[in-house]
């Protein structure tokens, strides 16, 4: 199913609706411009280059663009997060290689196994949700670390709440999958004539891989971070929370 160019239009009435809302309400009207700028920018250019992988798939290039996919959310997922975020950056991109790219090797050569393994029609989709997901959850984590921190938790309290809060997009949408979302692979495959129960297998397998790859890396993140996101959130009511690993 193709669609035209100036069939995206009909998207952009409910966007701009919100960015009235954002403009009266906060001042959160220029980053929503900002962000949609650039995401119109970097998915054009994106086909573009993907065009060229898939014509010349070889293993660099494709090793070339999962790392730069990987440094991109390491950097990404500090966005919440003020001041210096050098140390971070690193304990981000670490959490992510190590969660969300080995979570995506045994996808790859576990269940999918293509042949070759590197075809990058399936392995740069599969890890753009990987990677993107575990972005997410170290996000939202290290914010609400911050916030808990401040309050005057403890590093296991903020910790705790952190990895929740962090769960909580996840969760919702493993209860509501099936029932009031079909996922974008789901939806895609089904959109693409694949057979629905083909299709489900596949969402199960994202779902999981999702669930454990950005899990992870938030557990990860949180314990190898905790040291610096202490040092960049003073709390309210004591000096200092000691840190104990």
């Amino acid at each position: 199913m193709q669609i035209p160019w100036w069939r995206l239009l009909f998207v952009f009435p409910p966007a701009l609706v919100l960015l009235w809302f954002l403009w009266r309400w906060t001042d959160q009207a220029k980053s929503l411009m900002v962000a949609s700028a650039r995401m119109l920018i970097q998915l054009t250019l994106i086909g573009y280059v993907l065009v060229w992988v898939f014509r010349v798939p070889h293993a660099i290039w494709v090793l070339g663009v999962l790392a730069l996919m990987a440094g991109i959310a390491g950097w990404i997922a500090l966005r919440p997060l003020t001041g210096n975020k050098t140390g971070l950056y690193f304990r981000a991109l670490g959490s992510i290689l190590i969660c969300a790219g080995g979570t995506l090797a045994l996808v790859v050569f576990g269940v999918v196994q293509p042949e070759p393994w590197h075809d990058p029609r399936v392995v740069i989709p599969l890890a753009g949700m990987v990677f993107a997901g575990a972005m997410n959850q170290i996000s939202l984590a290290a914010e609400r670390y911050g916030a808990e921190y401040r309050r005057g938790s403890t590093h296991e309290e903020a910790r705790a709440i952190a990895l929740g809060a962090s769960l909580i997009p996840l969760l919702n949408t493993f209860f509501a999958v099936g029932l009031v979302q079909l996922p974008g692979m789901m939806t895609g495959q089904i959109l693409a004539g694949a057979d629905p129960l083909v299709a489900v297998r596949y969402q199960i397998m994202v779902m999981l891989m999702l669930l454990g790859s950005g899990g992870l890396a938030s557990v990860v993140f949180l314990e190898w971070a905790g040291p610096d996101l202490q040092r960049k959130s003073k709390p309210e009511n004591v000096d200092k929370l000691p840190y104990n690993p």
